[in-house]
């Protein structure tokens, strides 16, 4: 099976002696063993079979069986949430001390885990801009440990250059991982460009229909096995349903990927040539500043996009008060549109320094291009631009 969606239709559990052609739920906690000494040896991992759904469960194997083929990974553990693996996969992997370098245009609760939480634990993290890659040397402590970015960056759609980054993190010893949410496995693999680790929250596009929450990492053997440890202890582990749910969404990712992409695309076009709008960041547009770093690695642009209002905070209010068929929501990756304005909502915590930082001005708004008629979608956001 050697084409992307094959492999995410094809890839299934076994069989069980029903013979189902769409594959059942394994709704249990735990499973029973033939005698003491089967017991014994699946403890020991003498044997690979399912224990307990907290460590492993069919329908959560089968999910990360599905996005390892996907994703190029030798392994990966399946979690409750994004943040989930985003915090498993550091908690894992760092001690006391370690330094963590990551571009400054992070999810923002991405950034809450770097400044507020993990320097309880004196682990600590040191921001680069997206300008500033050329200059990461600078950056690099004796203990730092990893080097993380996003890329396409939430949400100011910055583009990082995966392949320069690969070899810079090889030549330092650095553990380079990659949250590959915004992309998908379809338009990009970080690990083909030298990533360790690659991680998603489920919960976007490859859900894709705003159902169920799961997070997954995959990459390295040795380095899934610490956080599979770490994850098996302290219980951030998917649900059986959920992960039965986005097993089955990996089916129609590459459909419904390719149309996410048609419409943004379209409608990005259209949003450069409007009045209202100072600019307008897609990956794919001749505009970006990174455009050609993102056709290198990305297949297409993918289905965010950012665009600057003129007139500020109050006009970016005030544009979200006008939309009616477009939803007003704090998630992404559905098959309807969302439009957030992420200085009043998602970032407003953070001073106006810190937004510009992170590339947020205060008539920034993030559009989650959906599945509608992109006629339908491009009238909502006209009416609402001319109002």
């Amino acid at each position: 099976m050697s084409h992307f969606e094959t492999q995410a239709i094809r890839t299934q559990m076994e069989r069980t002696a029903f013979q189902e052609h769409s594959n059942p739920l394994f709704l249990t906690s735990s499973f029973v063993f033939d005698d003491a000494e089967d017991m014994r040896a699946s403890f020991a991992e003498e044997k690979e079979r399912a224990i307990y759904s907290r460590f492993t469960n069919p329908n959560t194997s089968e999910l990360v069986d599905k996005m390892c083929l996907l994703e190029g990974a030798e392994a990966g553990y399946a979690f409750a949430t994004g943040m989930a693996a985003v915090f498993s996969t550091f908690a894992a992997l760092l001690k006391s001390g370690d330094h963590i370098l990551s571009c400054r245009s992070v999810f923002g609760s991405t950034h809450g885990l770097f400044t507020r939480y993990l320097p309880k634990w004196n682990i600590n993290t040191t921001y680069f801009g997206a300008d500033q890659v050329d200059q990461l040397d600078d950056f690099v402590l004796p203990e730092t440990k990893i080097l993380y970015v996003e890329t396409p960056t939430n949400p100011a759609i910055e583009i990082l250059d995966l392949e320069f980054l690969g070899q810079f993190a090889r030549e330092r010893g650095l553990l380079f991982v990659v949250d590959n949410c915004f992309a998908t496995p379809y338009l990009q693999r970080p690990i083909d460009f030298g990533a360790h680790l690659v991680i998603h929250s489920a919960t976007k596009l490859i859900d894709g229909q705003g159902r169920v929450l799961g997070g997954i990492t995959v990459g390295q053997k040795d380095l899934i096995r610490e956080i599979y440890l770490f994850a098996r202890n302290t219980g951030p582990a998917l649900s059986p349903f959920n992960a039965w749910v986005l097993s089955k969404s990996l089916e129609t990712l590459a459909v419904r990927v390719e149309k996410h992409c048609d419409n943004a695309e379209i409608l990005a076009t259209r949003l450069e040539e409007h009045s209202s709008i100072k600019r307008v960041k897609y990956p794919f547009l001749d505009s970006h500043p990174s455009s050609e770093i993102a056709r290198k690695q990305m297949k297409r642009g993918g289905n965010i996009v950012a665009f600057e209002l003129a007139g500020g905070l109050e006009v970016g209010r005030e544009f979200l008060n006008k939309i009616a068929l477009c939803s007003l929501s704090a998630n992404l990756g559905d098959t309807r549109t969302i439009v957030t304005h992420p200085a009043s909502t998602t970032h407003s915590k953070l001073s106006s320094e810190e937004r510009l930082q992170v590339g947020i001005t205060d008539g920034l708004v993030r559009m989650s291009v959906g599945l509608e008629h992109v006629e339908d979608i491009w009238t909502d956001l006209l009416q609402a631009l001319n109002n």
